[in-house]
């Protein structure tokens, strides 16, 4: 009896040991993401990316002298905005959804935006308030006020300065007014160094290892600009436009801030570059970058036509608004910026493909990996994405993600968008584009943002394929969209771009 009671002990143990295993919820082990492909962005170059469209004012001496280089032998009393209103310059940042403006604390000409210590070639030898003014503070005041960040130039290059050409004196002097600004002045987001300098300018060495290490030193999550970064780099033209194929890599030991030759270099950057070095395009909204009276401001078509061809090539725009010389900008330069914000988001606000399928080659993981096709079309554009099986790559070669119309209803539109999840990296060498089955787009690199305006206008069509066809590593796609441009009307000139 003892052993039939065991027996019956041990049948009614593996009894319930099969219910509680068939009745408890299982757990889901998810699949990791891929590995990332190195260099690799920091969180402040994230950050700056997803900015897209930022905002420099070059304001000073050369805003009342009708100049774009200054002499450095202006008189200080030359400076007077009777009307300046910093406000007034980051409600109009703020109404165009720009979330950074970059100041020019000092340009050439020397003289200096602040009351520095370190010269009397300031403000405080001007008639503006007297010279008890400090348009830097009242820059960052009024930005913080309106929710803007902040960023300021200072010109390496000075042509007032008489320490300007004595190597140690000139660069004691120029770091000591970077921790000026850098410890007065709260949080900078973007600091701009550039190697801009007359032809019969005196020789001068330039410390930027020096500059370059106080700055991270003073503000660790600064984005410092300049030729060769270490943050961003120029795109190494002043008309908005970056190359194709743009890479936001380069190796920085081939570059050397100024240096001639290097700018196609920094417009299309390098796919087996060693360093994250993202590149902005600066470009005026005027033809100069100070202000002049007898200048008006670009239309809207050729400000969307910047636009394409610098946030749809995987950069940032830094466009330029100069204040006037009673201190604000412009009305017509404000509006402008206005119908510029209105235009994109008419644009890009609709995405055509939410309502649609999507359908991808392979997917990471399997159906509950987490990386299907679907992740393309949700609101994260940098940690969501599809990820194919990284063996079709061994085997195939070759990855494709489609868009497919729902209820027999074409799609109508002119602007394709790609993303790549590039907290990752930048993986893309080159994709096409298909609509039901027939090319409309061959092209290089992606990046953080592609946007292919489709050069013969509005196009209709069911099936909207992406194939990757040459990649660094496993593609990595955050964002898909179909979007119709209503001020897009290509003409033969279009056609040839």
């Amino acid at each position: 009896m003892a052993e039939k009671g065991h027996l019956l002990s041990s049948i009614f143990f593996l009894t319930l040991l099969h219910i509680l295993h068939f009745s408890s919820p299982k757990l889901q082990v998810s699949t990791p993401p891929p590995l990332p492909i190195l260099p690799l962005p920091s969180f402040s170059q994230l950050k700056w990316q997803q900015r897209e469209v930022i905002m420099f004012l070059h304001f000073g001496p050369n805003t009342f002298t009708d100049s774009e280089w200054g002499t450095g032998a202006e008189s200080p009393a030359l400076f007077n905005p009777t009307s300046l209103n910093a406000a007034q310059w980051a409600a109009t940042a703020a109404a165009a959804g720009i979330s950074l403006m970059i100041l020019t604390a000092k340009h050439h000409d020397g003289f200096c935006l602040w009351p520095s210590k370190y010269t009397t070639h300031s403000v405080v030898r001007s008639p503006w308030k007297d010279g008890r003014g400090d348009v830097v503070k009242e820059f960052v005041t009024a930005a913080a006020a309106h929710g803007v960040d902040v960023g300021l130039y200072l010109s390496p290059w000075d042509r007032h300065d008489r320490r300007y050409s004595h190597d140690l004196l000139y660069n004691e002097y120029y770091l000591a007014q970077l921790q000026e600004l850098l410890k007065k002045y709260g949080n900078v987001r973007e600091i701009w160094f550039d190697g801009a300098k007359g032809q019969n300018a005196p020789n001068m060495s330039y410390y930027f290892s020096n500059w370059f290490a106080m700055v991270k030193e003073l503000q660790s999550s600064i984005n410092i600009f300049s030729d060769a970064g270490p943050d961003v780099r120029w795109v190494g033209n002043e008309k908005g436009f970056a190359g194709t194929p743009c890479w936001s890599t380069i190796n920085r030991t081939l570059l050397a801030i100024g240096a001639e030759g290097i700018s196609e270099y920094l417009n299309k950057g390098d796919p087996k570059g060693t360093h994250w070095v993202p590149p902005e395009c600066d470009v005026s909204i005027r033809e100069g970058w100070f202000w002049h009276k007898s200048e008006s401001p670009k239309s809207l078509n050729e400000l969307l036509k910047i636009y394409y061809n610098s946030v749809g090539r995987n950069c940032v725009l830094l466009v330029n608004v100069p204040p006037n010389s009673t201190g604000l900008i412009a009305q017509e330069d404000a509006e402008t910026l206005k119908q510029f914000k209105a235009a994109i988001d008419t644009i890009f606000t609709i995405n055509l493909a939410h309502n649609c399928s999507v359908k991808a080659s392979s997917q990471r993981g399997g159906k509950e990996g987490g990386f299907g096709p679907e992740n393309v079309l949700d609101s994260d554009h940098l940690w969501t994405y599809w990820a194919p099986m990284e063996a079709d790559a061994d085997a195939a070669r070759e990855h494709w993600i489609e868009i497919r119309s729902q209820q027999n209803q074409a799609l109508r539109f002119n602007v394709i968008r790609i993303q790549e999840a590039i907290g990752l990296g930048q993986r893309i060498r080159r994709h096409e584009i298909y609509l039901d089955g027939k090319k409309i787009v061959d092209e290089s690199s992606v990046g953080y943002k592609r946007l292919h305006r489709i050069k013969t206008g509005v196009v209709s069509g069911y099936v909207v394929r992406v194939r990757i066809t040459e990649f660094r590593a496993v593609p990595l796609i955050s964002s898909l969209g179909l979007h119709l441009d209503p001020f897009w009307h290509p003409t033969g000139c279009d056609l040839r771009e």
